[in-house]
């Protein structure tokens, strides 16, 4: 994938985004689409703007736990179930596609990125965060592949039928993935769901590599090193997914980017230096972009999607050369695609 440069900046380097929240956001905002969100970090005239290649949009399922928070958030007085949730963010996904099938289409795949790309198209990949309402049945994995998802995120902030989410709990870091939860990580390698370790314990960390026959990612997840939340790989974990050929999304959340995680700012200079970081610990392949759009807050020197290229022209301005900048932007992503069939 290339760019274009214009007076020493670079405009629209073609990027894949691993994650976005953008299609709860339409929920909450009571959208048919997400062709124009006036209040959205993502949409779909903007991704064009950016010149994105692709789009992970995720359908975010949060647990009972959070329910009193985001009824506020999506403005009703009984929370959704999990099903109605899902099945409001999946209708938002499609007319969406039908809305704007001249530049958008479907994707599952390898093959359908680069035939989509071919024609000029952006991808939109459709994911789940959060494995909840799988509920123990390998025929729900089967049923959302069947729906078009090609990525699940294990756990959000809670247990569930999977394992159990990150914790400042040592001991609880230290758990792993449930019984279900391992036999699910074979069914999803063999169905072709990609395996999505953010949110998820070291514990479960550990359990994924262990068990998943296929690289991993973690889709929007940063190091530890550099900003020590519990969200955030260690090193270790960095160097074991490098070796499994994954995939970590650098996360523009500023509680993950930041040494003090009390820190209100996104800054591009923090975001170069996790991918910094991921460089020399895990090599130049083992890191990509997943912005967490729609899904954060704070002051963001990026707040919204058609300023990406500050993120490449900073990293370029830090050494990074035009050919790693391909690879992080784009080809990371798309070389774990073409290992999940």
């Amino acid at each position: 994938m290339s760019s274009v440069r214009h007076c020493g900046r670079r405009h629209n380097m073609h990027y894949i985004d691993m994650h976005c929240d953008t299609l709860a956001e339409g929920v909450a905002h009571k959208k048919k689409t997400i062709t124009v969100m006036e209040h959205s970090m993502v949409d779909i005239t903007r991704l064009k703007q950016a010149g994105a290649a692709a789009q992970f949009f995720a359908m975010f399922l949060p647990q009972k736990e959070y329910h009193e928070d985001f009824k506020t958030w999506l403005g009703v007085d009984e929370m959704f179930t999990e099903e109605d949730f899902l099945a409001k963010m999946y209708e938002i996904y499609q007319n969406t596609l039908k809305e704007n099938a001249d530049i958008l289409a479907p994707a599952q795949s390898y093959k359908d990125l680069m035939e989509n790309q071919k024609n000029g198209k952006i991808s939109a990949f459709l994911t789940i965060e959060n494995g909840y309402p799988v509920k123990e049945k390998l025929e729900n994995l089967k049923k959302y592949h069947d729906m078009g998802v090609s990525l699940i995120t294990l756990t959000w902030n809670d247990p569930n039928c999977f394992g159990f989410p990150h914790s400042k709990n040592p001991d609880d870091m230290q758990k792993g993935l449930t019984d279900f939860g391992k036999e699910a990580v074979e069914y999803m390698n063999e169905l072709g769901i990609i395996v999505d370790v953010s949110h998820l314990s070291d514990g479960g960390f550990y359990d994924v590599a262990k068990i998943s026959k296929k690289p991993f990612v973690a889709s929007h997840s940063n190091c530890r090193a550099v900003s020590p939340a519990t969200r955030n790989l260690t090193d270790d974990m960095i160097k074991i997914l490098a070796e499994k050929g994954g995939v970590a999304g650098i996360n523009f959340e500023p509680s993950f980017l930041n040494k003090d995680v009390t820190d209100p700012h996104s800054r591009v200079e923090q975001m170069c230096e996790h991918i910094l970081h991921f460089i020399n610990v895990g090599g130049i392949e083992c890191v990509g972009i997943g912005t967490d759009f729609d899904g954060i807050g704070g002051q963001l020197e990026i707040n919204e999607c058609t300023k990406m290229e500050l993120l490449f022209d900073a990293l370029q301005k830090r050494g990074i050369h035009e050919s790693e900048l391909e690879k992080i932007a784009f080809n990371n992503v798309a070389r774990l695609l073409s290992t999940q069939q």
